[in-house]
């Protein structure tokens, strides 16, 4: 599709203020005025992330008081404690989280996770039974929970207690637990309400270390885990998330726990990791082993004490990896063939789609293939134990929990966020489905949503792109939504003649600006753009800044995201909210 080229608007008087201030580049201050950093104290901040003077008190969250009173009772009657978590990166990194903790000082702890196929996501009654069963009394679940009403009940009449760490969006009506922390409820005065939920995790045990006098060193050690969860979960790295990031970057590209090491080697990642590193290679590993088998596989891995058996379980994830990839090529394929010969698809103004025989495993990274490709709110569905199980996925600007919502009278459950959701439904309800999701989309949606669009953060001139410059945009990172990496818009730009299409349709070129300035750029899969720049007219481009490694020589190169004949459209809005990617 032809995208939009779209520049955000910014305060040109607070870009000077910021300027005076700082006394940096003025495209700099742009970029930092546009991320709300408007005055030096909170450009120090932003640069300079401090762990524990940035973070908040986790008292501050609704009920941890209660939390950490019903999990130092329980210590002290030597209660078993099971600990819950969901089966993707989020939940399994949770899980490790606390249960390495707690490992550390209490024998009376174990984890669970729920099987994808036969219990389904969040709290299950087969995991509350399993708990009564091995004579479990606190249940202590992450990344799930806040909509396990009924289960949450039923273990209350088993005599089991729950502690529910979530960061889902949760119903009116909270779970009768003995202690919900989850900063999206309505009665929570917590700062910062986009934590993961393993970042929710974190917090508890910041609260458990604060109670016990324990150094935070102690917990501090585990940020991998947090900065995986939340580069994976796509939460926002800004604020609090941010400072967990950085730091858990920082132990993962210097001391990370055997198992992620592991993954690392295996992949060639020997280079200084970012998110995109974790959303792209890493994380999809981890998921891997519930997708494809169990998911305490994955926990097990990041547990792992010995190189040996890290290597070994790691060696495990990458051969479900290698399946899944083949298994959710098939059905996109599948799918692309059955919306393309369907006549009608081309007037609606979703991207719905079921066929019972797909692999569950796989309907969410298959829903994100097919918002790539049509850009429109999408769900994917398929059977799974006498239930049809769906994957949502959403454009940026709509909010597709809201829509689904809507539908909430045909559903069985469903949950999840503004951009992603996961819903089941018995099948008799499917072509019902279907038709009222589109309608609903169909009365709420702009339509200038379902048209692609590139965030433009800044014009700039070739000439600003210095070593001294990109040496400032990297300490940016690390890079995420709320925070992506700035996409930069060249104008009036020329061919120097040895632009050419090499390897599998890539573009490569090198373009000069009237100044005289000149760069090299290479436009992945952009083969069809050959003709907007070897004609010998004039083109913009819209591009990312990265090094380019060769031959051992470092140099800047323009990370090609489009091109248009010079004088493209582009128009100006304030600045919103986009979803460059989805790791799942």
């Amino acid at each position: 599709m032809d995208k939009k080229w779209v520049l955000k608007q910014v305060n040109e008087w607070q870009v000077e203020h910021l300027y005076e201030a700082l006394r940096v580049n003025r495209t700099i201050c742009r970029l930092l005025v546009q991320r709300g950093i408007n005055t030096f104290e909170e450009s120090k901040k932003f640069f300079r992330p401090q762990l524990e003077e940035h973070l908040y008190d986790p008292f501050l969250m609704k009920d941890m008081d209660k939390a950490v009173e019903r999990i130092d009772r329980a210590i002290n009657s030597k209660e078993k404690i099971l600990i819950y978590g969901d089966y993707d990166v989020d939940g399994t990194t949770a899980v490790a989280l606390v249960y390495e903790f707690f490992k550390d000082f209490y024998y009376h702890v174990d984890y669970y996770l729920p099987d994808r196929y036969k219990e389904g996501y969040g709290v299950s009654q087969q995991g509350i039974e399993w708990a009564k069963e091995h004579g479990f009394s606190l249940i202590i679940a992450l990344d799930c929970g806040i909509k396990a009403t009924a289960n949450v009940a039923y273990a209350s009449e088993l005599g089991i207690d729950f502690i529910i760490c979530d960061h889902h969006r949760p119903d009116e009506q909270l779970p009768k637990a003995y202690a919900v922390l989850d900063p999206k409820r309505e009665d929570c005065n917590y700062p910062f309400k986009e934590l993961s939920g393993c970042g929710i995790g974190f917090k508890l045990l910041c609260a458990l270390a604060q109670t016990k006098d324990l150094p935070f060193k102690r917990i501090a050690k585990q940020l991998d885990l947090v900065a995986v969860s939340i580069a994976a979960d796509i939460v926002p790295i800004i604020d609090e998330n941010r400072v967990l990031a950085h730091y858990g970057l920082r132990k993962l590209n210097h001391s990370p726990r055997h198992g992620l090491q592991s993954l690392i080697e295996l992949n060639g990642l020997q280079r200084h990791l970012t998110v995109s590193d974790i959303v792209f290679t890493i994380a999809p590993r981890i998921n891997a082993a519930g997708r494809m088998d169990d998911a305490k596989q994955a926990v097990k891995l990041l547990l792992s004490q010995e190189p040996t058996s890290a290597r070994k379980k790691a060696g495990e994830l990458q051969e479900h990896n290698q399946q899944r990839k083949e298994i959710d090529s098939g059905i996109t394929k599948e799918a692309i063939q059955i919306l393309e010969s369907d006549a009608d698809f081309v007037n609606r103004k979703t991207t719905v789609i079921y066929q019972p025989h797909w692999h569950k495993g796989v309907i969410g990274i298959v829903a994100s293939r097919l918002i790539e490709r049509y850009h429109r709110p999408t769900i994917v569905l398929t059977l799974s134990n006498g239930m049809v199980a769906g994957s949502a996925r959403s454009v940026p600007g709509f909010d597709i929990y809201n829509a689904i919502q809507s539908c909430s009278d045909l559903l069985d459950q469903f949950g999840g966020h503004k951009y992603a959701a996961g819903l089941t439904m018995k099948e008799e309800f499917v072509a019902t489905f279907m038709q009222r999701f589109d309608q609903v989309v169909a009365e709420s949606i702009d339509e200038q949503l379902l048209i692609p669009e590139i965030h433009l953060d800044s014009e700039i001139d070739l000439a600003e792109v210095t070593p001294k410059f990109y040496n400032l945009l990297r300490q940016f990172a690390p890079f995420g939504p709320g925070n992506m990496k700035p996409i930069f818009v060249a104008r009036n730009l020329t061919d120097v003649g040895w632009s050419s299409v090499v390897g599998n349709n890539h573009l490569r070129l090198i373009a000069r600006q009237k100044s005289g300035h000149s760069l090299k750029g290479i436009g992945y899969n952009m083969g069809d753009k050959y003709q907007y720049v070897a004609n010998g007219q004039a083109f913009d481009v819209c591009f990312t800044l990265e090094e380019n490694i060769y031959n051992g020589v470092t140099s800047l190169q323009m990370n090609i995201r489009d091109i248009k004949p010079t004088g493209a459209v582009i128009e100006q809005v304030e600045i919103i909210e986009a979803l460059e990617y989805d790791m799942e």
